[in-house]
């Protein structure tokens, strides 16, 4: 039987002979690692919802929505309306950036209708009276492989054809 294996010499392997004694490069990776789970901690690549408000003398516009999200996570968007005066025939009109690289999973409660204006998604809430609020959660998941950087994802209240506000948003997509 042998004292040492074979391929393997003492003076290289166990008395480490010619191999460097402090491991840097494994520190620096290990200390990359610890920064990301840290940041990832303070939600630097999180996906915290945030809110964002729009006025106009019409009505008054509540989005909360992240605007930085991860692959393959569910998120939601609350779309909050205060009616200032009769809106006869409410419209939400969500930029390309809502949906694309997204699987949208629910729309509730369902709007009365639905369509597409130049790859605008258009949702149809219908009449909301002065005085009264109507909220609309949108459920998405985003894709695994949506990398994207301030995608521009903008809300626009509308009145039938008749743009009451427009709420700028962005969403950033980490891998």
């Amino acid at each position: 039987m042998q004292d040492v294996p074979d391929r393997l010499t003492l003076k290289r392997h166990r008395d480490l002979d010619g191999v460097s004694t402090v491991p840097w490069p494994r520190r620096i990776i290990l200390s990359l690692i610890a920064l990301l789970s840290i940041l990832g901690l303070l939600n630097a690549f999180g996906q915290r919802p945030q809110t964002t408000i729009a006025s106009a003398p019409a009505a008054h516009l509540k989005l909360y929505a992240p605007a930085h999200l991860r692959g393959g996570l569910l998120f939601s968007a609350r779309f909050h309306v205060y009616a200032d005066r009769d809106i006869k025939n409410a419209f939400i009109i969500l930029d390309p950036g809502w949906v694309e690289g997204m699987s949208v999973n629910t729309i509730e409660p369902s709007p009365l209708g639905q369509a597409s204006s130049n790859g605008r998604l258009t949702l149809q809430l219908g009449h909301i009276p002065k005085g009264d609020s109507y909220i609309l959660w949108l459920e998405l998941q985003v894709n695994p492989t949506n990398v994207a950087w301030r995608r521009p994802a903008n809300v626009t209240l509308a009145d039938g054809k008749t743009v009451i506000l427009t709420i700028h948003h962005h969403f950033t997509t980490y891998p």
